[in-house]
């Protein structure tokens, strides 16, 4: 079981740009093939708000270009201080606080399966504070974006993370996997 870190992201490092807008990443449709067989080992997933209300705005809602239903059956735990709003039939758990006691259900709760979290890079960021977490998958587009929401807010210099694997999907992604190393200073406990 690990803690992931899969997301897609400009070559210069942004998740999303400066209006906080996924159109510069949807102009290549599919970022390759990994997502089904990624989704398939999933148990639990956590996102924060930003990337709720994009799914909700963007996604879900009625003035979504193609409104769909909520896209995961995997329980999902949204990390926000405000009132959300919640989608019916949807394992939905809006919580606050340290990502440590709630990194702790989401363990129970996804059985021998891993632990996605969607986004954005500073919820990732607290995870990576507590030492929670042990993978960053990312699909490097080929674009750059200048400014925009960063890929992972948190210096990762020593030790660096390890390149596990470097893979090239069609003409406009190269998706890189790293292991995040333990650090002498966990802080997990």
């Amino acid at each position: 079981m690990k803690t992931q870190y899969y997301t897609s992201a400009s070559l210069d490092g942004f998740i999303a740009d400066s209006h906080n807008s996924l159109d510069w990443l949807f102009q290549f449709g599919e970022a390759g093939d990994s997502y089904p067989n990624f989704i398939s080992e999933v148990g639990a997933i956590a996102m924060g708000a930003t990337t709720y209300e994009w799914i909700l705005n963007n996604q879900i809602d009625e003035g979504a270009d193609r409104p769909q239903a909520w896209p995961y059956e995997q329980p999902a735990w949204v990390f926000t201080s405000r009132i959300m709003a919640a989608i019916e039939g949807a394992d939905i758990r809006f919580v606050k606080g340290d990502v440590l006691p709630v990194h702790q259900e989401m363990v129970a709760a996804a059985g021998n399966k891993n632990i996605w979290l969607v986004g954005g890079g500073d919820l990732v960021g607290q995870f990576y504070d507590r030492g929670l977490l042990d993978e960053v998958i990312v699909s490097i587009a080929s674009v750059t974006l200048g400014s925009g929401a960063p890929l992972l807010p948190r210096r990762i210099a020593t030790p660096p993370l390890r390149l596990l694997s470097a893979k090239v999907y069609g003409e406009a992604f190269a998706q890189l996997r790293y292991q995040v190393p333990i650090r002498a200073d966990e802080t997990t406990a």
